[in-house]
Order: structure tokens, then sequence, then C-alpha cells
């Protein structure tokens, strides 16, 4: 009677095993059917010469996005063939972004995203990413949540974690007008409820030869076609970027501002961003020994192209 019913309890959960593995090619052939729809419209986003056509595209696009991402477990579903939109998981895989852009022209873009939690039971948590850039005056000292987002398309995401709490650095790229272009860093975590917050006082100039003070979020902006680099240098652990300077010595107007060969960084000291005035000088501020190694002539090629 024991075997009997060993065997039967063997057999149905093999049985529910076959089952659960057919729904899931069932749904993951489904998603596969929405992934096409949503290339075309990603195209059409960005490729349409008419304005009418791009925004339309974006508004299905969205929608597909979020019944497509309803689907149970879709947070593994990789999405990899949407080819004008960026997507990119969490290092410790707890969540992912997705983030893309559609302009009305040269000179007005509105970035879209939305953050996908990881749940245990495959169901669907997710953060719709509200683009109120044109509305926060302030964008340095304003920390904003998921409602109030500081558009950007990001590029990379980086973990840090103290006194057992999570930071992610968000690296992202702002089209902002038709004369210049902005690389933003900014800070995201996740507060006691579950919800996402953008920014607080995690960038520090404490070791500049002027001193300013901590602001919630950092960017630099440059002439169009400039060229900045915002890249995170894992050999050297720093957020490196170009020190830029007016090419027509006005300082006021950032649209004329352009890379001088010269680097800046931030590096991450103990739940802070700290400025690096001087990348080859840098010295942490227990004392410790200045990091001395310089970039080499290939580092420096590969951070001009990034």
């Amino acid at each position: 009677m024991n075997k009997r019913f060993l065997l039967l309890v063997i057999f149905s959960i093999c049985l529910n095993t076959i089952m659960a593995q057919s729904l899931v090619k069932k749904e993951t052939d489904k998603m596969l059917v929405q992934q096409d729809s949503l290339a075309g419209y990603g195209q059409q986003m960005v490729a349409s010469t008419d304005a009418a056509t791009r925004f339309r595209s974006d508004s299905f696009f969205t929608r597909i996005l979020v019944r497509a991402l309803k689907t149970p477990h879709s947070f593994q579903f990789p999405f990899d063939s949407l080819t004008t939109i960026s997507r990119l998981y969490s290092p410790d895989s707890a969540f992912r972004i997705f983030t893309w852009q559609v302009s009305r022209d040269e000179d007005l873009h509105r970035r879209h995203g939305a953050i996908q939690m990881k749940t245990t039971d495959g169901s669907l948590k997710l953060f719709p990413l509200i683009d109120r850039s044109f509305l926060i005056n302030d964008q340095k000292d304003t920390v904003t949540n998921h409602e109030w987002w500081i558009g950007a398309i990001y590029y990379k995401i980086l973990l840090h974690e103290l006194n057992k709490k999570k930071y992610y650095t968000l690296l992202g790229y702002d089209e902002n007008s038709i004369r210049s272009t902005k690389k933003r860093i900014e800070v995201l975590h996740f507060n006691d409820n579950g919800q996402p917050v953008f920014g607080g006082s995690f960038f520090s100039f404490a070791q500049d030869t002027v001193r300013k003070k901590d602001q919630s979020r950092f960017w630099i902006e440059y002439k169009k076609n400039g060229n900045g680099r915002v890249l995170y240098d894992e050999e050297m652990g720093m957020i490196m970027y170009d020190h830029l300077i007016s090419e027509t010595n006005e300082p006021a107007k950032k649209f004329t501002y352009v890379p001088d060969g010269d680097y800046e960084a931030f590096k991450w000291v103990n739940g802070k961003w700290l400025h690096v005035e001087k990348v080859f000088t840098f010295k942490l501020l227990d004392g410790q020994a200045p990091v001395e190694k310089p970039l080499n002539e290939s580092k420096l090629k590969t951070i001009k192209k990034g």
C-alpha cells in the first residue's frame, strides 16, 4: 500500500512538472510573438519621420510590454531582440530596468521606463517610471520616486552595500536638447516599504580644492556630439568622466563644453561617491596612500570609446 502511494506521489509530481513545462513553453511562445510586435513598434519609435507615428508607436509599445510582463515568470524572458530600448538587470538580479525615449523633434525628448522586481511566485511587481524632468527645477538636490523620475537611458548598474542595505548606481544618457547632451549618475535604493527612491546625499566634494555641499545626483553636459564619457573602471573602482571646458571660453554655455583630455572621477567611500579632482593623486579620507597607478594609453582609448 505504501509503495502504491509512493508511486502515485511520484507520478503526480512528474505529471505536474510536465504540465508546468508545457505551460512555460506555451507562455514563452506567446511572449515571442509579443516581442516581435514590440520590436516593430520600437523601430517606429525611433525611425519614423512623423512625430505622431513615433508617439503612437510608443503608446502601443508600452501597452504590449505591460501585457507581456504580466505573464507569470516574465522576469526570466530577456527581450533580447528589442534593440531600440535599454534592458538592464541589477548585478544581484533583484530587478531589471527598461528605459527608452520618444522624441517630438531634436529639441524635445521624453524618456519612459519601468522597474520590474523579481518575485518568488513569478507574479508581476512593476514600477512605471514617469519622466518629470521638466517639472523639477533643482535636480541636483531633489530626492524623487518612480512617479517623479528624472529620465535617462541607463547603460550601467553598479551595486554597493552599506549596513546591509543595497545601493544601485545608475549611469544614464540624456539627449537633452538640439545643442547639448547629458550623462547622468544616479543612486537608486528601495525604502522599507519596497518603493524605489532616486537620489540622496550621495555625491561628496569633501576633498575638492573648493568644497561644495553634497548633491543628490550628478551629471555632465556637453556640446552635441562632443563625446563626453562617463564610464566605470573596474580596475580602479571609479566612475571616470571627462573633464570639460568651454571651447569658446563661455563657461555659462554648457553647449560649448568639450573634453580637454583630462579626467575626473567618483570613488565609493563609506556610502558616498567621493569626487576625485585629479585621478592620479587621489587619496582616501582616512589617510591611506594615494592611488598612483595611472591609466595607460590603451585604457584611455577605451574610455574615449565608451
